[in-house]
């Protein structure tokens, strides 16, 4: 299996030329064999439009292409990470302060390794997070394994598409 680590440390330099925000690398299976996901954001909108995941893959084709840091025979799928995203940097738990999401430990918290809860920011790398009907908790941010929002009203009226513009439009090319 490839070292995510080591892909991450080839992909983020490229993926922030384009003036992206590189969200996560993962290596998966797939139907067709291995895919190599890649989520990344803009910044200031935190979304991506289809060309600008076009112009991340094509970037980091050539790139990975060159450097061919994969032994065997991959997909490569550029993504947004979309309404219910991952949670994968200390940052992302104060962005999104206030909205609620499941987190997977590696070791338990008073006996239990997955907790759905709200998020209230951080303290270095420790995640504060409101259980509901319990204390409020702390985790320390090594020992999460996954974290993800949960889809609700108030995350879809905040994560609303800039611009719909476009989407009811069909264009065929011929090719």
């Amino acid at each position: 299996m490839a070292d995510i680590a080591a892909l991450t440390h080839l992909i983020e330099p490229e993926v922030e030329k384009l003036g992206f925000a590189l969200v996560r690398v993962r290596m998966m299976s797939g139907e067709d064999g291995p895919v190599l996901q890649v989520m990344a954001e803009r910044p200031d909108t935190r979304q991506l439009v289809i060309e600008d995941c076009a112009a991340i893959s094509r970037a980091l084709s050539e790139m990975l292409d060159e450097a061919d840091p994969i032994e065997d025979a991959y997909r490569l799928e550029v993504s947004s990470p979309g309404i219910d995203r991952p949670l994968t940097r200390l940052a992302d738990f104060d962005d999104w302060t206030g909205h609620e999401a499941r987190i997977n430990l590696i070791e338990p918290v008073l006996g239990k390794k997955q907790f759905k809860a709200v998020l209230k920011g951080r303290e270095g790398e420790a995640i504060h997070a409101e259980i509901p009907g319990q204390d409020d908790l702390t985790f320390d941010f090594k020992n999460i394994h996954s974290a993800k929002l949960v889809l609700t009203d108030k995350l879809i009226a905040e994560t609303a598409p800039l611009s719909t513009a476009g989407a009811e439009t069909i264009t065929e090319e011929e090719g």
